[in-house]
């Protein structure tokens, strides 16, 4: 590898150069490591001081993760009651539309009736209409005195029953 880095371009060749001393460096570290603890399972002590050692290291592993997942799980239920609270208030705005809607078409049944009413009081031979913006003429006007006095009627035979 030292071979091959040495014949490459000198701007790529700085570079590998100096990963393969790292690399060389870390192996010789593992080594004199790897001879150190051969040495070492030898000798009991320093034996139970490793496996000592890494239960510390899985006890605090653990610690680390039970703390990531209380933080989660602490995240997950507040966006659980953001999620509730927006639900919520998506109800409680519908029920209000709804509740505006009715309003709405209670003032405009007023509104027709009113003018109905007006039209027919007066006796004009023609009338705006609300809806259409077209004018009504007196077939009109007939027809809406017919379907008066007719609602008149079931009015009066109810009050006999």
């Amino acid at each position: 590898m030292d071979l091959e880095a040495r014949s490459l371009q000198p701007n790529v060749k700085a570079v590998l150069l100096a990963k393969l001393r790292e690399c060389k460096s870390d192996l010789n570290n593992l080594k004199s490591e790897h001879k150190r603890l051969a040495s070492a399972n030898s000798n009991q002590a320093a034996r139970d001081d490793l496996l000592e050692s890494g239960m510390a290291d899985a006890m605090s592993v653990s610690a680390n993760q039970r703390g990531r997942l209380m933080m989660s799980t602490e995240r997950l239920n507040e966006s659980s009651d953001r999620i509730k609270e927006s639900r919520r208030t998506m109800l409680e705005t519908e029920e209000l539309g709804v509740s505006i809607l009715q309003d709405l078409h209670q003032q405009r049944q007023s509104l027709l009736h009113a003018n109905d009413t007006v039209f027919l009081l007066l006796k004009v031979p023609y009338r705006l209409h609300l809806l259409t913006g077209k004018f009504e003429g007196k077939d009109e006007r007939k027809r809406l005195m017919r379907k008066r006095r007719k609602k008149e009627q079931v009015k009066e035979i109810k009050m006999l029953f």
